[in-house]
């Protein structure tokens, strides 16, 4: 008999909303990316039983929590958790980083520009793709001449992401920016 399949990041999220709302939910994911401990949501968002405990109290794994609540604001949003994911484009780990930005572009958060702007040269591939789809998104006519240093990006795919940037940036904004 085969094993049951995990739910879903959407499926679980769904379910933390159904117990708490989904405010609730969104103010505890933002308190994840702040590295907040909260053993029960954890549990459910990492899609993890709780003889999963001593892997996810180890310290190499900490940032796996920070992930976990980024993730899950794709699902569940407040206004409230804009300033969480702001902060987490500056984590420590490159796979909050990259998370937070992916929840910046869904979710437009227009805050998140400037820092951005910053992880254009980052040292993680996926970050630098990440960081110019939220210029794309929400980036302003000062973030395109950081959007075209990524054309000389040693990365085919950074490249790629900093044409697509600087596109979008020049038609959501109305002007030509792949000018000097």
């Amino acid at each position: 008999m085969a094993a049951s399949a995990r739910p879903t990041p959407r499926e679980t999220v769904a379910q933390a909303c159904e117990r708490w709302g989904e405010p609730e939910v969104a103010r505890r994911c933002a308190a994840l990316i702040g590295g907040a401990h909260d053993g029960w949501l954890v549990t459910l968002l990492a899609s993890r039983t709780a003889t999963d405990e001593a892997w996810m109290a180890r310290s190499v794994n900490q940032y796996w929590m920070r992930v976990w609540g980024a993730r899950a604001l794709l699902y569940a949003w407040s206004t409230e958790a804009e300033p969480a994911v702001v902060a987490g484009l500056a984590d420590d780990h490159w796979r909050v980083r990259e998370m937070c930005a992916k929840v910046a572009v869904q979710r437009a958060i227009g805050a998140a520009a400037d820092p951005a702007a910053d992880l254009v040269v980052d040292p993680v591939e996926r970050v630098r793709v990440a960081a110019l789809r939220v210029l794309g998104a929400v980036g302003e006519g000062e973030h395109a001449a950081g959007v075209r240093t990524a054309y000389d990006d040693d990365s085919p795919a950074v490249q790629r992401a900093a044409y697509a940037a600087l596109r979008s940036m020049s038609e959501r904004l109305d002007r030509d920016l792949d000018e000097a």
